[in-house]
């Protein structure tokens, strides 16, 4: 399928039904703009990031009547974007072309939405523009898999970051020494990483937050049927149904714990100590919640981000093995074919 659309953009001189507020009557000249986005699509971009991000930002204008947020969509080319869903965006222009007017306000932030095979378009043009901006002290936003060309383009060395989890082990092997957290949303100086999807509506619901009281914030919230909104540093680990109460605390922090030393598992003992619970209470709250034991549990995290590295990297199945904390190949080889029913050499093969 491709949909062609009328491209999406709100300026603050020619607003279009996106930024107009509900309220009646003409914008005034002293409505100010806080904050303009210059939203890079890159092939593959997923839609539900974009929405998530762009709909709080729409409503926060018409809900408060006021041009709180502005945004333009722009490409590498200037054409439309297919997303992840195969329907086609139009924008406003190539990015390239509008890097004098991004520098030259004081208000813009370049916001770069990025999806399935990110790392197919990090060219040399795109790294280079990413530094330029970025020396020019304009805010980036990356959001869903556009960690991966901030990385590339060196802009996160000494940086925390976070990444969709599902690249996070290949953007860990790939480009080492970076700082991820296993978070919505991480802002570190002028550059913030989203993991996308429903995370892009959390960020969102922060920016309308600094710049709107709390008030506002639960009115987009209840035009979206949303009853809440989370903490940029909530973990994407943590299973729905487990962030709020008492115990979900406690295992996500447990979650973290494993997922943060796959290389160098830590005994069972080790982890009890850290969370100030006995190997028994742990052993009951992963039967209560998640059906299992902490053992297999911590198999379990190996051997998926054992197939992230084989999908994503170029990594050998040994290499592979020893990253994701397997004693031996053939170890590693057993227990994958165990849990996915194929060997790692077959599936890389495909």
């Amino acid at each position: 399928m491709n949909i062609a659309h009328r491209p999406v953009s709100f300026d603050p001189d020619d607003r279009p039904l996106a930024g107009r507020p509900l309220s009646s009557g003409a914008s005034t000249a002293s409505d100010a703009v806080v904050s303009s986005f210059h939203i890079l699509l890159l092939p593959g971009f997923s839609q539900l990031c974009l929405a998530s991000m762009i709909e709080p930002l729409r409503l926060a204008n018409s809900l408060s009547g006021k041009r709180l947020f502005c945004w333009q969509l722009a490409s590498l080319d200037g054409h439309p974007v297919a997303s992840a869903s195969d329907m086609s965006l139009a924008v406003s222009g190539n990015v390239y072309a509008q890097e004098g007017t991004i520098t030259a306000c004081g208000r813009s932030a370049v916001l770069v939405c990025a999806g399935e095979g990110v790392e197919h378009h990090g060219t040399s043009d795109l790294r280079n523009f990413l530094r330029r901006i970025h020396r020019a002290a304009v805010p980036i936003y990356a959001l869903g898999t556009a960690t991966w060309l901030l990385a590339a383009a060196k802009l996160l060395d000494g940086a925390r970051c976070t990444i969709h989890w599902g690249k996070m082990a290949a953007l860990y092997e790939t480009f080492h020494g970076l700082a991820i957290d296993d978070a919505l949303f991480v802002r570190d100086g002028a550059i913030v990483t989203c993991a996308g999807e429903f995370a892009a509506f959390d960020l969102a619901m922060e920016l309308v937050g600094q710049h709107c009281d709390v008030e506002l914030v639960r009115d987009i919230c209840q035009r979206l049927a949303a009853d809440r909104w989370r903490d940029g540093a909530s973990a994407q680990s943590m299973l729905p149904g487990l962030r709020f109460g008492s115990a979900g605390k406690k295992l996500s922090r447990i979650l973290q714990l494993m997922q943060t030393n796959i290389e160098d598992p830590l005994s069972l003992q080790d982890i009890a100590r850290e969370v100030s619970l006995s190997r028994r209470q742990i052993e009951r709250l992963f039967l209560r919640h998640l059906s299992t034991t902490p053992r297999q549990h911590y198999l379990t995290l190996k051997l998926r981000r054992a197939r992230q590295l084989i999908e994503m990297t170029e990594m050998s199945v040994t290499a592979i093995a020893i990253a994701c904390g397997f004693t031996s190949a053939s170890h590693f080889s057993k227990s994958f074919k165990d849990h996915f029913g194929v060997l790692p050499s077959v599936l890389r093969a495909r």
